[in-house]
């Protein structure tokens, strides 16, 4: 379902402008929200979900107003925000029952029949009986996700999903989310690049309150095709003199060296080679463009 988002715009009393402007269209599917901490990607999560007003703009969800019509979008939302408190001491299956009543499922049959439907689905049947205070950090966000499907929403945002997961349960989390982004849509707010190279058709970047880049990660990457130039180097020296010449992107130790990756039109000099450029690339380039006031292309 279509979300449209205008010119939304909000400072909170401190003085922080989180959205400045900021404008997005978002389609069916999954749509990943790339950015550094401090972006204003949970704002905008929270804006969208009816938790906080912003000081203008609008929010169009498939024909609803989102900031006027609040109870109706909160019918048709699934929402995992980054801090997911939940009761230490009830099991997955109660506190799922708990809240399947808090969104009107009355009929025990119909709630039974969704809350183990989804305990499967999340693989977590198993230990459904188990205090959640014993769960892991991946198996309390897959119960997260639980939550946020009952009731079937259109609309699933979830933000900052996988931060501090180990490799496997944020391998099992990804291959759940993407089963969800068939036939509704599903905003991922992150800033891990690589979820978002695994799962999402369309993407944002956004710095400071504002989008910097909207497009398909298949096109930003083709925009970087044949510029992106990578070389070893040994120490910090050779490091910092390279940063004064060249548009470097990005450093990583590669077994005790420096890999040091260039944004070129051409060759940037002798030891360089051309490599396939990376949704980190992307990332990189489009946050330092506006670090020197430039736009993305």
């Amino acid at each position: 379902m279509p979300l449209t988002i205008t010119s939304l715009s909000k400072t909170y009393p401190n003085g922080v402008k989180a959205l400045k402007n900021l404008s997005l269209s978002i389609g069916n599917g999954m749509f990943g929200l790339v950015g550094p901490n401090g972006a204003g990607k949970s704002s905008l999560m929270r804006t969208i979900a009816t938790l906080q007003d912003p000081d203008s703009g609008l929010i169009d969800l498939d024909g609803i107003n989102v900031l006027r019509q609040k109870d109706d979008v909160r019918r048709i939302l699934g929402y995992l925000p980054q801090e997911f408190g939940v009761y230490p001491k009830v099991s997955a299956l109660d506190m799922l029952h708990h809240l399947a009543i808090m969104k009107g499922m009355t009929s025990a049959g119909e709630r039974k029949q969704t809350v183990d439907a989804l305990l499967q689905q999340t693989n977590l049947w198993d230990v459904r009986k188990k205090a959640l205070s014993t769960f892991s950090g991946g198996m309390k966000q897959r119960f997260g996700i639980a939550q946020a499907l009952l009731g079937n929403p259109r609309l699933i945002i979830v933000d900052e999903p996988t931060a501090g997961l180990d490799p496997a349960e944020r391998n099992r989390f990804l291959n759940l989310l993407s089963s969800l982004g068939t036939d509704r849509t599903v905003i991922l707010s992150t800033h891990i690049v690589d979820d978002v190279r695994q799962l999402c058709p369309r993407m944002a970047i956004i710095a400071e309150g504002e989008v910097l880049l909207e497009s398909s990660p298949n096109d930003a990457l083709a925009a970087l095709h044949g510029k992106i130039w990578s070389k070893l180097v040994a120490t910090d020296d050779e490091v910092r003199a390279l940063e004064k010449q060249l548009q470097v992107i990005s450093t990583y130790l590669v077994g005790g060296q420096h890999e040091i990756r260039v944004y070129a039109d051409s060759s940037p000099g002798d030891g360089f080679h051309s490599v396939d450029p990376g949704l980190e690339d992307v990332y990189f380039i489009t946050l330092s463009r506006r670090v020197n006031g430039q736009r993305p292309n």
